[in-house]
């Protein structure tokens, strides 16, 4: 993620050394909002699911909350 951030961002006449310093700024703020994502946000129950390819296919739903991983 930090690497697209930095690349629609950084204007491509700058000097190599702002753009690696712009990339390693947004590759540490990416990592924090997926750290931040998967630390705290939760897939509410309830959710369709259904199986297939055998003869115990299932339809339902999720009966929980799940987490992000």
């Amino acid at each position: 993620m930090g690497s697209e951030i930095a690349a629609a961002i950084t204007d491509a006449e700058a000097s190599s050394e702002a753009q690696a310093q712009v990339l390693e700024l947004w590759k540490k703020i990416g990592s924090a909002i997926v750290k931040h994502i998967t630390t705290n946000a939760q897939v509410p129950s309830g959710i369709a699911v259904s199986t297939t390819g055998s003869a115990a296919a299932q339809t339902g739903a999720t009966t929980g909350t799940g987490v992000v991983m």
